[in-house]
């Protein structure tokens, strides 16, 4: 796309009235574009509404009007999470306009150096030590897009002296053509939106656009053991930089499985340790691969290996990540509500050595879930199911030999379910366990947000 500047007197459609729809179209009323916002929600859930309406911005709720989009549009912004089957969007790609996404808006702006950060788990964790190592060196960061602030209003304001610091969803990324980071990190690829994205094939091919438009002056950071980033290496055009949970590396950040301390590896022949990962604030091996990440970013920013050690040290996780809510009696309350696929609950239930009782369910995408089998037989003691999976989940507890298996009525209010799920888990539990929300599943089915879920599993907790 085009500076927006450039869309002076156009027409400019902006998709979502959500926070970053609202950041792009005060954007590009500010810049002269004649900018028209629509959103399938109802007026009454649109509060965004008055105050675009008040600068002047067209906004249209309820319906995509069949007028809304025609030949006189120069572009189309959408939100990322609408999909690319709504007609306004089919309409758009039939009359040649182009659509992107607040990431490539947001890009046209930004003056500082960029890294961004996508995988299918572990992203807000990883974004957020980048943000707090860069920041322990004086680095002057600013965290946004998933995170933070919307990527269009955090944009315009940075400079050159900042380092912009992006958490970046496949939906995000799809809708981008020239958005380049300096650094881009592929943190793992497992199967999931694939209600989205139709296949792997564009899932894969969505989250490798973070690489697309970058040099030889860049840093590529990739997952050494995982097949997906792997695959990619050949078309990489940037330097690579990679992290291992697994191998010791002759270049790169890795965990040396004998010491068990985190390394860095120059590529000169020169190995640094970089602190032992018992020292970690934050508990499972996800996490300790997630620091390597971090670290490698941090390391190509420019950050002393002391600095990196310091804030892995003092950092205690990022609400709805493995969160500690509370002990009680013995037994220990964890939420980790963004597992919203099954791979970030394998790796949140491996993270005790403590039998656990796990709550799991939610919106159903067509996963059978059988990658949780293992799991369930080494780690689960009970289990409590809720949401548009819960027999699918209960399917996989049985084939595991579990005994204890419970279910929560989910024609009750949201929070109820929640209340009771916890009650439930409490009555099955004893002293040592591990009480665990981890639900494999998106939470759109019952609740607004995995941040909405994990809220009210944290609020029936501390009302035991």
């Amino acid at each position: 796309m085009k500076h927006p500047r450039d869309y002076r007197g156009l027409e400019v459609i902006i998709l979502g009235l959500a926070r970053s729809g609202v950041a792009a179209a005060k954007l590009f009323h500010q810049k002269g574009a004649l900018v028209t916002v629509n959103d399938k929600k109802e007026r009454s859930a649109c509060p965004e509404a008055d105050e675009l309406e008040a600068l002047g911005i067209s906004v249209v709720c309820g319906f995509h009007p069949e007028s809304l989009v025609h030949e006189g549009i120069s572009l189309v912004v959408k939100n990322p999470g609408i999909p690319y089957s709504v007609e306004p969007i089919r309409k758009a790609e039939e009359l040649g306009i182009e659509v992107v996404t607040e990431v490539e808006v947001a890009y046209q702006f930004c003056e500082a150096p960029i890294i961004g950060i996508t995988g299918s788990n572990g992203k807000t964790t990883t974004t957020t030590l980048i943000g707090l190592m860069l920041d322990a060196a004086g680095l002057s960061p600013v965290v946004a897009g998933n995170i933070g602030r919307a990527l269009t209003e955090a944009a315009p304001e940075v400079t050159a002296d900042n380092w912009m610091v992006v958490e970046l969803s496949s939906f995000q990324l799809k809708g981008t053509t020239s958005f380049r980071p300096t650094i881009a990190l592929l943190l793992n690829v497992y199967e999931t939106h694939l209600d989205y994205h139709g296949s792997m094939d564009d899932y894969i091919a969505s989250k490798a656009k973070i690489f697309a438009n970058q040099t030889e002056e860049d840093t590529a950071i990739l997952n050494w053991d995982d097949e997906v980033c792997q695959s990619l290496i050949p078309s990489l055009k940037a330097k690579l930089f990679p992290f291992s949970m697994k191998e010791k590396l002759a270049f790169g950040v890795y965990f040396d499985v004998e010491t068990e301390v985190i390394v860095y590896a120059n590529g000169h022949g020169q190995v640094q340790p970089i602190m032992p990962a018992r020292e970690m604030g934050i508990p499972g091996s996800f996490n300790i691969e997630n620091a390597l990440a971090a670290a490698a970013a941090a390391i190509t920013a420019g950050v002393q290996l002391d600095a990196i050690a310091d804030v892995l040290r003092s950092f205690q996780g990022v609400e709805h990540r493995l969160e500690l809510v509370r002990e009680l009696k013995g037994v220990t309350f964890y939420n980790n509500s963004k597992a919203t696929n099954a791979a970030a609950s394998i790796k949140s239930i491996e993270a005790f050595n403590q039998r656990v009782i796990l709550i799991a369910g939610g919106l159903d995408r067509g996963s059978d879930y059988m990658e949780l089998l293992p799991t369930f037989r080494e780690r689960i003691k009970g289990i409590i199911t809720l949401g548009q999976t819960k027999e699918k989940i209960i399917h996989i507890a049985e084939l595991a030999g579990i005994s204890r298996i419970q279910t929560v009525d989910t024609a009750k209010d949201a929070a109820d379910a929640v209340s009771q799920a916890v009650q439930l888990a409490w009555q099955m539990s004893e002293p040592g366990d591990i009480v665990l929300l981890s639900p494999a599943c998106a939470s759109w089915d019952m609740f607004p947000s995995y941040e909405d879920r994990g809220r009210m599993f944290k609020e029936s907790v501390h009302n035991l």
